[in-house]
């Protein structure tokens, strides 16, 4: 937990997004950044960074670190498409800058790694022969046709939910017995981008790792995501969005980090239901941050409709969140787990980051 603080300061170097890095010293310290995340096993931070300090891929380093990241994921995944992804990242690091060994070598090694799974660095076969076309070439063209028809057709289907993300939990169960457990949640992203930007920012850079469940209500919510303090006093969002503090500001460079907060998405429709999870903040209008609580099984608070930001939901390990919504409590409102309740681990459950395509 102690690096924590080291993280948030970490974090200070970010600007509004409309404002690129051009710093060759920022540039450098991103790039030292991206390859802790990738030595910590956070290679989604790593991207996250990366996407960050060079949006355009333009420099060899960016392009070696993105592929060493995307390696890791697909050591993890077992994923053809991923080590694909790698190789053609590590390639273009090659050729913009030849001589760079760390390149070459991270590059060597992937498709060396590819050749022992099996795994062609190239899924497209040759279309087109001495100017004729191949069959392979006229299936090509056919299943181009096939999948512009179906793409029009999913086009009209609506726009699923946001990324999956998983919470390693443990805790003393109300007779007394250590457990642990893990909880999956499902984000909405098209229903509240800003909240679930900032949340997916928060896990891709352990922010919620060892954290606690300082606040259970039974019968009504379990409140967590205070990194800073662990008490609920503390947090804040991670994403310049605009608002320090609640209020409307133009520059993040105006606002100190630790008041960073975001614009309510509370009018998105969705309602606090059972396992839904919205974001913590204070009685003042775009105060959340971090802290986020998850609705107890059987609670409706359709008080907090239109109020709190409610940005996903729990679709799996709802039995944990039961056993803690009956932890035992003290303090002075009754709401203070006698026994510590951590948030061990953050992480996505799927890939937990953009398509490649879509990476810069």
């Amino acid at each position: 937990m102690a690096d924590k603080a080291s993280k948030a300061a970490s974090l200070a170097e970010k600007v509004d997004k409309s404002s690129p890095f051009d710093s060759e010293e920022v540039r450098k310290s991103a790039w030292t950044k991206a390859e802790k995340s990738i030595t910590k096993g956070k290679p989604e931070g790593a991207l996250l960074v990366l996407r960050e300090v060079d949006p355009s891929g333009s420099h060899p380093t960016t392009l070696r670190l993105a592929g060493e990241a995307t390696h890791k994921i697909a050591q993890r995944t077992n994923s053809k498409s991923e080590y694909r992804k790698a190789a053609s990242l590590l390639r273009d690091s090659v050729k913009m800058n030849p001589k760079d060994q760390k390149s070459n070598t991270a590059y060597n090694g992937v498709l060396n790694e590819m050749q022992d799974k099996g795994i062609s660095e190239s899924v497209i076969p040759r279309l087109v022969n001495d100017g004729t076309p191949t069959v392979a070439g006229i299936f090509a063209f056919v299943a181009s046709l096939i999948i512009i028809l179906a793409g029009l057709g999913i086009l009209a289907q609506p726009k699923s939910y946001g990324d999956e993300v998983t919470f390693e939990m443990s805790g003393t169960n109300a007779n007394g017995v250590q457990e642990t457990g893990s909880v999956s949640i499902e984000l909405y992203s098209d229903e509240a981008p800003i909240h679930v930007e900032n949340f997916k920012a928060l896990v891709s850079e352990g922010y919620y790792d060892d954290t606690i469940y300082h606040r259970i209500i039974q019968g009504f919510m379990l409140q967590g995501g205070d990194f800073t303090n662990f008490d609920g006093t503390g947090g804040h969002a991670v994403v310049w969005s605009g608002y320090c503090n609640g209020q409307p500001t133009v520059s993040s460079s105006d606002c100190a980090e630790d008041k960073w907060t975001l614009p309510d998405e509370a009018d998105n429709g969705i309602l606090h239901q059972p396992y839904v999870l919205s974001m913590a903040k204070t009685s003042a209008a775009h105060t959340g941050g971090s802290q986020f609580f998850i609705v107890s099984p059987g609670s409706v608070p359709d008080h907090l409709d239109g109020v709190h930001t409610v940005f996903g939901k729990v679709i799996g390990g709802q039995d944990i969140i039961d056993k803690i919504d009956a932890v035992e409590t003290a303090g002075d409102q009754g709401s203070t787990p006698v026994y510590t309740v951590t948030l061990e681990s953050a992480s996505f459950g799927d890939d937990g980051g953009e398509p490649w395509y879509q990476f810069w």
